[in-house]
């Protein structure tokens, strides 16, 4: 009887130390997974992996001896890649959260996986709002931009300044989809119609057959619902056939900082897009910028994806620290993080819905004339902010299931 009372307490006494240990575990790793080099380099990237490199040194925790390391991969913009590598890094790397993301269809892809894996996933890059629809996961937030976003910011706005007829030039994969689908339901809400719209392969090189059908279609606005190096190649080209001279308008639906810095004000002077970071808004965003700058290789400033990737770093640190440690129990992590209110220097205050979407302001920007810049990356001047309550899709609207329960 006394040896089995004693094995009872041995019994409980490990186990107790073993709830104590998991609570204290005090180890993260960060797999920041985006288009390393191709035409969403730029906007994600590198410069991805160095902000969540920022938001790990300011988040405190590794001098408090938390340690988290940090490891990169290239998609490739390749769904079946980014998968693979989604795979290797839960199974083999240990991996916790994955971050970034651009391109909607591998996005979607490692949404699922990391559902599968219940780890953590932080999309910055990606627009689908599908992310918090129909794909929705209590493992994902959806944190820096969608295509409600886009299509209500640059969209309405277009539509309400007299832009009652479109024309889309899309990308062929998910994201030009979600982005023309949430855009033409804003124009026709707004009394608007499309007369027309044509889908190129991603990664173009040559736009001229698709600005010419666009041309013939009389169309007011020609919607561009790309992004990356086919927004730069397709605004170009359209100068080129002298489109804007001609009396239609160009809208950019996704455009980046890095896309300006790409075409230059002559070529970009008037477009005007939506984003919900720009570097020069305050002096917190302008003291990231600064040493961001400094640390990137080719010394460009911070995008609206680099900046949502260090934040929702930082969200996601500041959650397992007021857990005790990192349970690696990817859903309860996340649920934390939505139960705190989200307060960080680049977006402000915020909070993350039950949907996973992140909700902030967004700004209806124009890309300003040669003349009004005060020197490089001084690109753009404010025309209107949207409240972080009218900016993404009502949790009303959402199709999310998650909803429901």
């Amino acid at each position: 009887m006394i040896k089995a009372f004693s094995a009872l307490l041995f019994t409980t006494a490990l186990a107790c130390a073993g709830s104590a240990a998991l609570a204290q575990d005090k180890t993260v790793k960060i797999g920041a997974l985006s288009d390393q080099s191709g035409l969403y380099a730029d906007l994600g990237g590198p410069g991805s992996t160095l902000a969540a490199q920022m938001a790990v040194e300011d988040s405190g925790l590794t001098q408090k001896g938390w340690k988290i390391d940090i490891i990169s991969a290239d998609h490739q913009n390749k769904p079946d890649i980014g998968s693979n590598i989604a795979r290797q890094w839960f199974d083999v790397e240990k991996v916790d959260i994955i971050v970034d993301v651009p391109n909607s269809g591998v996005a979607l892809a490692v949404n699922n996986i990391v559902r599968e894996k219940n780890g953590v996933y932080i999309n910055s890059g990606a627009a689908a709002s599908d992310l918090t629809n129909s794909q929705c996961s209590p493992n994902t937030v959806h944190w820096t931009y969608d295509t409600y976003m886009l299509a209500h910011g640059t969209g309405g706005a277009l539509v309400k300044a007299g832009g009652d007829s479109w024309f889309f030039i899309t990308a062929d994969y998910a994201f030009g989809a979600a982005l023309e689908r949430d855009t033409t339901a804003v124009v026709k809400a707004g009394g608007g119609k499309v007369v027309g719209s044509v889908k190129h392969p991603l990664n173009s090189s040559d736009f001229s057959s698709f600005l010419l059908q666009a041309q013939a279609s009389k169309a007011k606005i020609i919607g561009l619902a790309n992004a990356g190096g086919d927004t730069t190649n397709t605004i170009k080209q359209a100068a080129e056939f002298g489109i804007v001279s001609g009396g239609q308008k160009l809208a950019a639906l996704l455009l980046f900082l890095s896309d300006v810095h790409s075409l230059g004000l002559n070529v970009a002077q008037g477009l005007n897009f939506t984003e919900s970071f720009y570097w020069d808004t305050n002096d917190q965003t302008r003291a990231f910028a600064k040493k961001f700058q400094e640390r990137m290789r080719n010394k460009q400033m911070p995008t609206m994806v680099h900046a949502g990737v260090y934040a929702g770093v930082l969200h996601y640190l500041k959650a397992l620290e007021a857990m005790g440690g990192n349970s690696h129990d990817g859903a309860k992590i996340v649920a934390k993080m939505k139960e705190m209110p989200t307060d960080d220097p680049l977006f402000g205050k915020g909070k993350i819905e039950a949907n996973g979407r992140k909700i902030h302001p967004a700004y209806l920007f124009e890309v300003k004339k040669p003349s009004e810049s005060k020197g490089p990356w001084d690109y753009y001047k404010l025309v209107s902010t949207i409240p972080a309550e009218q900016a993404f899709t009502p949790l009303s609207e959402s199709t999310c299931a998650l909803l429901k329960k």
